[in-house]
């Protein structure tokens, strides 16, 4: 591609990336409080899509809070509106009615992780992660230091200058993370990021995403099909019914951290997990 097309490509990519990365900041009293209050509260949320059939009811009464440094996932069945509330809390969405409301009432720093990873093919693994930065007028020495910092934090070293297509599944998404956490966001969204990779990939997948977590302490809002997954990465989880999607249960995820591969093994693991089967089922 020429220099010329990619500064098209770029450009025309800005404004899904200022949303999906999260270019807007949060005020300076928001930050103060968000160590003591909830970062986020949804009340009687519900999303009706117009078809020709009177609409179809995506989600319906929704209502949760999200405190700061919180991991919780969403856990429901295909069809269940997980990706539609994403989607709204993200800001790419509006409901049909009900309140989203976030802490000052500004809407937080965002950084979202897709299903699919979403790398600009003609950026190298650097110029993909400081991409966020990029569109905020950041220098390049200052965004080339900080991307650089994403890269040892996703264990990416050495990679700086490939290309999506030299990638695994599981670095190129290892990217997704990366660039989504470079700009410092308040909250972080995850949409399945891990749904199209092998299970063995998958699962060291929730080891480096935890331990991620585990360093940034960020407040993190995850969607999954994953009981185990979902155990192994939350310190709540909300199931949600099928279509229209509604809050079935809420478990507190009473598993210390940091978590390691063995306590998918223990008991405990165990009775979590059939308790959020038995939900779904």
């Amino acid at each position: 591609m020429s220099l010329r097309g990619t500064r098209r490509a770029t450009k025309q990519s800005q404004n899904f990336w200022e949303i999906a990365s999260g270019k807007v900041r949060p005020r300076n009293d928001m930050v103060k409080t968000m160590t003591t209050n909830p970062i986020l509260t949804v009340k009687d949320l519900n999303v009706v899509f117009p078809d020709s059939n009177g609409g179809l009811h995506a989600l319906e009464d929704i209502s949760f809070e999200v405190c700061p440094r919180d991991f919780i996932c969403f856990l429901g069945p295909s069809g269940s509106g997980k990706t539609t509330l994403l989607r709204i809390l993200a800001g790419l969405l509006k409901p049909t009615n009900g309140e989203v409301n976030f802490i000052g009432n500004q809407h937080p720093g965002v950084g979202m992780v897709f299903q699919q990873p979403n790398l600009m093919p003609w950026r190298s693994v650097m110029d993909n992660i400081k991409l966020p930065l990029e569109l905020e007028g950041i220098s390049e020495t200052d965004a080339r230091i900080k991307a650089q910092e994403m890269i040892e934090l996703v264990g990416l070293r050495g990679f700086e200058d490939s290309w999506p297509r030299e990638l695994s599944g599981g670095m190129a998404q290892r990217v997704g993370i990366a660039r989504a956490l470079i700009h410092d966001p308040d909250l972080l969204l995850l949409d399945e990021p891990f749904g199209s990779l092998d299970a063995i990939t998958r699962e060291r997948m929730w080891m480096e995403l935890s331990r991620i977590w585990q360093a940034k302490q960020k407040t993190v809002i995850m969607v999954t099909h994953s009981i185990n997954e979902s155990l192994f990465l939350a310190d709540r989880v909300l199931v949600l019914t099928q279509r229209p999607g509604k809050i079935k249960f809420d478990l507190k995820v009473d598993l210390p951290r940091p978590r390691n591969d063995d306590i998918r093994y223990t008991p405990h693991f165990g009775k979590l997990a059939r308790k959020l089967r038995e939900t779904i089922e």
